[in-house]
């Protein structure tokens, strides 16, 4: 299954490397739990090994799928007919998918939004979660740093 150097991505916080698979007891409960940085933010996640299908833990994507996602962006869409909150509601359930598609797709659509009208508080901040989960993953798959990745991704993204 998974194993330390694993590099992984946990929906709605981006992708990280498993540093270390460790008995330890929670709640009088004695489980394995997988230890994964996030490099960005550095920030430490423990889920239980058990659980980590059930939350849609899936493996980075390769430098190839990598830039078939970045040529998402260039397809053309239109989701600024719907309501805000519809909106929110379907961009929030492709970012808990963890597909690295549907999560390019949410920020193609917002993009196209704040392009025709602007974005209220929701979208901004979903825009931005779905930028930094995205970058979390380029920097693992092609390795380079969060500016470098941040830079690249803006420039296609807004294209």
């Amino acid at each position: 299954m998974y194993q330390v150097g694993d590099k992984i991505v946990y929906p709605l916080h981006g992708a990280g490397i498993i540093e270390a698979i460790e008995k330890r007891e929670v709640l009088g409960v004695m489980n394995d739990y997988c230890i994964i940085k996030m490099p960005i933010g550095d920030v430490k996640i423990m889920i239980p090994m058990e659980k980590m299908e059930n939350v849609g833990i899936r493996r980075i994507v390769n430098a190839e799928t990598m830039e078939s996602v970045l040529r998402t962006f260039h397809d053309h869409t239109s989701g600024s007919s719907v309501s805000w909150n519809q909106r929110y509601r379907l961009n929030m359930d492709k970012m808990k998918s963890g597909d690295i598609y549907k999560g390019a797709e949410v920020i193609r659509d917002l993009i196209q939004v704040h392009k025709e009208k602007g974005l209220g508080a929701g979208d901004k901040k979903m825009l931005d979660n779905a930028m930094q989960i995205l970058i979390s993953e380029f920097v693992l798959v092609m390795d380079v740093t969060e500016e470098k990745a941040a830079d690249m991704l803006n420039q296609v993204a807004y294209s």
